[in-house]
C-alpha cells in the first residue's frame, strides 16, 4: 500500500510541475507576442513596451483560450491602422510559443 502512495504522490507532483510549466510558457509566450506588438505599434523599446506586453499578459485571464489575447493585440493594431489577419496574429503567436519554450528550457 505504502509503493502505490507513494507512485500517487510521484504522479501528483509530475503533474503539478507540469501545469506550473505550461502556465510559465504561456506567459512567457504572450509577452514575447506583447513585446512584437509593441514594436509593431511603434512604442519604444523598454518600458512602454513592457508595460504593453504585461496588458496583452493580462489580457489571457479575460476567458479561456487564446481569443482573448489575439483579439486585444488585433483591436490594438486597428486602432493604429496596422492590418493584420487573425492567422497572421495566430502565426506570431506560435512562434512566440516556440520561443518561449526554447527560453525556459534553458533556465
Amino acid at each position: 500500500m505504502k509503493s502505490f502512495e507513494d507512485r500517487q504522490k510521484g504522479f501528483e507532483a509530475a503533474f503539478q510541475r507540469d501545469q506550473e510549466l505550461a502556465f510559465r510558457i504561456t506567459a512567457r509566450r504572450n509577452r514575447l507576442f506583447g513585446l512584437w506588438a509593441a514594436g509593431r505599434l511603434g512604442l519604444a523599446a523598454g518600458e512602454p513596451a513592457e508595460a504593453y506586453a504585461k496588458d496583452v499578459v493580462a489580457a489571457d485571464f479575460e476567458a479561456p483560450g487564446d481569443s482573448d489575447v489575439i483579439a486585444k493585440v488585433r483591436t490594438d493594431l486597428a486602432e493604429k491602422g496596422i492590418t493584420e489577419s487573425e492567422g497572421e496574429l495566430r502565426a506570431e503567436l506560435e512562434r512566440a510559443a516556440v520561443e518561449a519554450r526554447k527560453q525556459l528550457a534553458h533556465n
